[in-house]
């Protein structure tokens, strides 16, 4: 039934479809980033700090020495003891602690880019049933986060092998050096170790990012039902548009029809356009278009003109570019005034009126 659902997922994810799982906190992401910044930024620390972890270190060890030499403890020799075992680890593991917080926030925030998945806080009851939950660890990607972890621990573990195999002759002769140069031989080594085993993870991680990247998109995938059923949510029914838009048309040609017997005169083409000129000398600055049409338009706005008795005279050339630049409701521009006013004198002297 996965692999029906999945073969008929054919569409890329629309941009709604992103943002959504999102929201959901579900991202392309690699676990294995924020292990490398948290390993590189240890070494860097080993590297960096050695010095100074090593005399905090030393200085712990120096005091705890020295009080195994005494027989009776008193409260007060406790109490100091204990403040200074605790503040030493806290100055050799603070910087520790610090970077790895600090990184570790990072290597998600590189792949989340600021994510906050408010969705992903919530609770949801469903996370408590025990058959979805075995279900989920019993499937191909739980399998697949498996393999991939037990192949890492050999690639890792295979390195460090070659790593401490190569040094062991040096190792064995340790036990006649000092203390200081041995941990400064172990520090070596372990640098060392560190980067040979961030270079491998760099590797493992990119090749991991990618193939997340590749089922976060797989997933994402929608059938051509989705897409349309989305499209539904967000720009509407396009029958019910379509049905929208045709009644706003009628509306908006009943409302212009009204304004017809109300006009002063209508310019014609003869029939394939008609323009209806509506002027008050006293009120407006300029005659205005209160209704236009083309075709089956033009013939009603002519019938119902002269059912009105709205003179109809034809000027194609005017009527022709009334109609073309002119929208309802608007002025007309002042470049046609006096053909306009040519044609409303003729009209008023058929009348009786001025302009």
């Amino acid at each position: 039934m996965a692999e029906e659902s999945f073969s008929e997922r054919t569409e890329q994810a629309t941009p709604k479809r992103r943002e959504d799982a999102r929201r959901k906190g579900q991202v392309a992401k690699s676990r294995e980033i924020p292990s490398i910044f948290i390993l590189l930024g240890g070494a860097s620390i080993l590297f960096l700090f050695g010095s100074y972890l090593y005399r905090h270190f030393s200085e712990l060890m120096v005091r705890f020495f020295k009080q195994t030499g005494v027989r009776s403890f008193s409260l007060e020799m406790v109490q100091t003891l204990n403040v200074e075992l605790i503040r030493s680890l806290l100055l050799i593991i603070s910087p520790i602690l610090i970077t790895t917080l600090v990184l570790s926030v990072l290597g998600h925030y590189v792949q989340s880019r600021t994510l906050l998945a408010t969705e992903a806080l919530k609770w949801d009851w469903s996370k408590l049933n025990f058959i979805k939950g075995l279900r989920k660890l019993l499937s191909i990607q739980s399998l697949a986060e498996l393999l991939k972890s037990i192949l890492k621990l050999l690639i890792i573990g295979g390195v460090a092998y070659v790593t401490i195999k190569k040094e062991l002759p040096g190792l064995l002769l340790l036990t006649d050096q000092e203390p200081e140069a041995i941990l400064n031989y172990v520090r070596s080594i372990s640098w060392g170790l560190l980067l040979r085993i961030g270079m491998v993870m760099v590797v493992l991680a990119g090749l991991d990012y990618l193939f997340q990247r590749w089922t976060y998109e797989k997933n994402l995938r929608m059938t051509k039902q989705e897409v349309k059923e989305e499209f539904k949510q967000t720009e509407g029914d396009p029958i019910a548009k379509s049905r929208i838009r045709s009644l706003q048309r009628q509306l908006a040609r009943r409302r212009m029809m009204a304004e017809v017997p109300k006009a002063d005169v209508i310019i014609t083409n003869p029939t394939h356009l008609a323009v209806a000129i509506f002027y008050q000398v006293k009120k407006m600055e300029a005659p205005k278009v209160s209704a236009k049409g083309s075709g089956y338009i033009a013939e009603k706005i002519v019938e119902v003109a002269r059912k009105h008795h709205i003179p109809v005279i034809e000027n194609k050339p005017l009527a022709r570019i009334l109609y073309k630049t002119v929208e309802i409701g608007q002025m007309i521009p002042a470049s046609f005034y006096r053909a306009v006013a040519d044609i409303l004198a003729y009209v008023y002297r058929m009348k009786n009126r001025t302009l």
